[in-house]
């Protein structure tokens, strides 16, 4: 790729279902010859590798809230991309995401993204010590650095900052994924252009004040004719209705964003490509991609493109 800087959708389903052929949602961001990771969701280890990604060029990854189809190859993906035997890191990486939750009343015995990870380092300390030892490997505990993010109160639209080096700052909010909390949006700001992260979430109005004039605005879509026609109970059906976004949301979130281009993704339910691009068009007269797994988007200063 001639441009310093890519979004690639290595997942696009939402979970933990398995609804279609499009693997669990994840995505990253190439900006020179560094790597961010945006959710580790199933099949997000061998769409990273087949998209030509190495460990040695992986910077961080940020988890944008702790529900399972976000984070369950963390483990595979940081045990993959470990070591010189396979092109992996060999220096700190940084793991981001959010903390215990404090509107739980089990949240202080719950885990946060520091116990996640800690449990996954102890969970495979017999392979890691042996692969130290065999194959001249660092000690991947001495690599991992998990963060968990603070954030501010429930109901804050404030936008706060995340992480920062010499290619990408990252900012958050807060969005709207009842019952999780903290759930995070992100926006990615290099010298090359910016793309924004929604999330899960509910249509929210902090998440389009974080996404202001982004290049690509990433947003989830929830088909909600799909779970009614289906043998579904009404407490599932209400989580789909108030903790997700109809495509019609997700264009109305990019209109007032100012969105150059809207990619759709983390799709829950099913509809056809057409059918999901045509609801968001109602709200949104950008360009609109229905994303699927393993697709790129290039952008340059004047221009988003895609590429299959």
């Amino acid at each position: 790729m001639d441009s310093p800087f890519e979004l690639i959708t290595l997942g696009t389903a939402a979970g933990p279902a398995i609804r279609g052929r499009e693997d669990g949602i994840a995505s990253a961001l190439r900006v020179e010859d560094a790597f961010y990771m945006i959710d580790f969701g199933l099949g997000a280890t061998r769409a990273a590798h087949e998209a030509g990604l190495r460990g040695k060029n992986f910077r961080a990854g940020f988890i944008t809230h702790l529900h399972s189809d976000h984070v369950v190859e963390l483990p595979a993906f940081l045990l993959w991309n470990w070591g010189a035997p396979v092109d992996g890191f060999t220096s700190p990486v940084q793991i981001l995401g959010p903390g215990q939750d404090p509107t739980h009343p089990r949240g202080a015995q719950l885990a946060g993204t520091a116990s996640m990870v800690e449990h996954t380092l102890a969970a495979y300390s017999y392979d890691t010590d042996i692969r130290a030892t065999d194959e001249a490997r660092p000690v991947l505990r001495d690599l991992v650095q998990a963060r968990e993010i603070e954030v501010p109160a429930p109901g804050s639209s404030d936008i706060f900052v995340v992480y920062e080096d010499e290619l990408v700052k990252v900012t958050a909010v807060l969005v709207k994924h009842p019952p999780i909390f903290p759930a995070l949006a992100f926006r990615f700001d290099t010298a090359y252009g910016s793309v924004t992260f929604s999330g899960d979430t509910a249509e929210c109005e902090a998440l389009a004040v974080l996404a202001q004039d982004t290049d690509i605005l990433v947003h989830e879509a929830v088909n909600l004719e799909f779970f009614k026609a289906g043998n579904f109970s009404p407490t599932f059906l209400d989580h789909q209705r108030l903790s997700h976004t109809p495509a019609e949301g997700a264009g109305r979130i990019a209109t007032q964003a100012g969105a150059r281009s809207l990619v759709l993704s983390h799709f829950a339910g099913i509809a056809s490509a057409e059918e999901w691009e045509s609801a968001a068009a109602t709200t949104y007269t950008g360009d609109i991609t229905v994303a699927t797994s393993g697709q790129r988007f290039v952008v340059r200063p004047t221009s988003v493109q895609s590429l299959a």
